[in-house]
C-alpha cells in the first residue's frame, strides 16, 4: 500500500472538510476514493463537492465491502459513530472516527472491545492534541517540570451559538438526536485534552443547566468540580451563551503554573518547590522565588489533516497514534458523569454507573420532542 484509500461516511459540514483536504492532496499518504451519505436528496450537492471521479454510495455496508477503500472517516451524527465504526472494523477497514466517540460510555465500550478484536488501526479525530501549545503543556507535566498537579481550571465559554444554529437541524440539541448539548457537541476536544493532560478524576459534582439560555432540551451551561486521587482539584466551566467568550486553561503544580489563553502559553517556574519552601521557611510572610519563563512553542495548529496524516503513518508504518480510538471513552466519561451528577443532584464516583446513566438518558430520549427526520429507540441491550 503506497497510499491509504479513504472513504467518508457522512458528507455534512465536517465530512466536507475532510473531503476537501483529501481531494487537495494535503495528506500526501492519503487519497479519497469513495464517499457515502444516506440522504439521496443531498447527492447532487455532494457530487458537486467531490467531483465525478469519486464513487458516491447511499449504503455504508456497500461502500465498506466495495474494495475501493482501506480506511474510513466516520463523520455522521453522534449516535451512529459506534455502530458505523464497528461495522467498518468488522469489515477489516481502518477506522478514524469523528468526536465524540459516541453518546454514552456503554456504547463506546462495545466499540473499544471490537477495536481490540480486529486487526485494524482505530483513531479518533481529536485534532487539538497535536496543537503545539497543548503538546508543550503535556511535556511540562509528564517530565515533572510542573511537579505534582494540585489544581486545574478550564473556562471554555467561546462556543457562542445562536438560537438559529439550533433551529438549523432536526437532530440538534435534542436527547433523541444528539444525546447532549455543549458537552457532547462543542466540548469533546477540551474534555479529552483535560484528561489527557492531568488524568481522570475519582469523583465529580456538576451543575448542568438545560435550556437555560436557548430553547433546547439539552445543556447550554455547565459548571463542574472534580477531585483526583492525589488530592488535586479541578473546575470546568462552559456555555454557548456568552460573548465575548473565554478559553483559558490554568494548571498549577508544586513547582509552578502554566496558562494557555488567546493562543499563547505562559509558564511561571518556582525556584524551589512550594513543598520544600514551606518546610524550611520560618519568617512568616514570604513565598518561593518565581520566574516567568519564555518557552519555545511552535505556532498554534489544530488542523484535522494533521490527525489524518498521523493515522496514515500508523497504517503504513506502524507509528503511534496521537489520538488512539480507545481514548475516546475518557472524555465521554466526564460528560456522562456531569449529566448524571446533575440528574441525581449528587456526587458521581468514577468509573460511573453506566446502567444508571443509560436508564436516565433513555427517560429523556423517550420524552424528547420530535424534530424532523429524528426517530430513535433503544432495545433492551442498549444497542441502537
Amino acid at each position: 500500500m503506497e497510499k491509504v484509500r479513504f472513504g467518508i461516511i457522512g458528507i455534512g459540514n465536517i465530512g466536507t472538510v475532510h473531503a476537501r483536504y483529501l481531494l487537495a492532496g494535503t495528506v500526501k499518504d492519503a487519497c479519497l476514493t469513495a464517499v457515502c451519505d444516506n440522504a439521496p436528496e443531498k447527492h447532487p450537492a455532494i457530487r458537486q463537492r467531490v467531483g465525478d471521479g469519486v464513487p458516491l454510495f447511499s449504503d455504508a455496508q456497500e461502500m465498506l465491502q466495495s474494495g475501493l477503500i482501506d480506511a474510513v472517516i466516520v463523520a455522521t451524527p453522534h449516535y451512529d459513530h459506534p455502530r458505523l465504526s464497528i461495522l467498518a472494523m468488522r469489515n477489516g477497514i481502518h477506522t478514524l472516527c469523528e468526536k465524540p466517540a459516541g453518546v454514552y460510555t456503554a456504547q463506546v465500550q462495545e466499540m473499544n472491545d471490537c477495536a481490540r478484536e480486529c486487526d485494524v488501526v482505530f483513531g479518533i479525530m481529536y485534532n487539538q492534541r497535536p496543537n503545539p501549545l497543548y503538546q508543550k503543556v503535556k511535556d511540562l507535566i509528564d517530565s515533572g517540570e510542573l511537579g505534582e498537579i494540585r489544581r486545574s481550571n478550564w473556562i471554555i465559554t467561546n462556543w457562542y451559538r445562536s438560537q438559529s444554529y439550533y433551529n438549523s437541524g432536526g437532530w440538534r440539541a435534542t436527547w433523541k438526536g444528539e444525546g447532549g448539548g455543549v458537552l457532547l457537541n462543542q466540548d469533546p476536544h477540551q474534555l479529552d485534552l483535560w484528561q489527557w493532560l492531568v488524568g481522570m478524576p475519582v469523583r465529580l459534582r456538576a451543575f448542568c443547566q438545560f435550556g437555560k439560555h436557548r430553547d433546547i432540551e439539552v445543556e447550554d451551561e455547565v459548571t463542574a468540580y472534580v477531585e483526583y486521587a492525589n488530592g488535586a482539584t479541578g473546575v470546568f466551566i462552559t456555555t454557548v451563551a456568552e460573548t465575548p467568550g473565554t478559553n483559558r486553561l490554568e494548571i498549577t503544580g508544586d513547582r509552578g503554573k502554566v496558562v494557555v489563553e488567546d493562543g499563547r502559553l505562559r509558564y511561571w517556574r518556582l525556584r524551589e518547590s512550594e513543598t520544600a519552601f514551606n518546610a524550611r521557611w520560618q519568617n512568616g510572610f514570604g513565598e518561593p522565588e518565581c520566574w516567568e519563563v519564555t518557552l519555545p512553542v511552535a505556532p498554534e495548529c489544530s488542523e484535522h489533516h494533521v490527525i489524518t496524516a498521523n493515522f496514515c503513518a500508523a497504517v503504513l508504518h506502524g507509528e503511534p497514534l496521537i489520538a488512539p480510538g480507545l481514548d475516546g471513552i475518557r472524555g465521554l466519561t466526564l460528560s456522562n458523569a456531569m449529566h448524571l451528577s446533575t440528574w441525581t443532584d449528587d456526587w458521581v464516583d468514577l468509573p460511573l454507573n453506566e446502567k444508571q446513566y443509560l436508564r436516565l438518558l433513555q427517560q429523556r430520549i423517550t420524552t424528547s420532542v420530535e424534530k424532523e427526520n429524528v426517530s430513535r429507540t433503544l432495545d433492551a441491550s442498549g444497542s441502537w
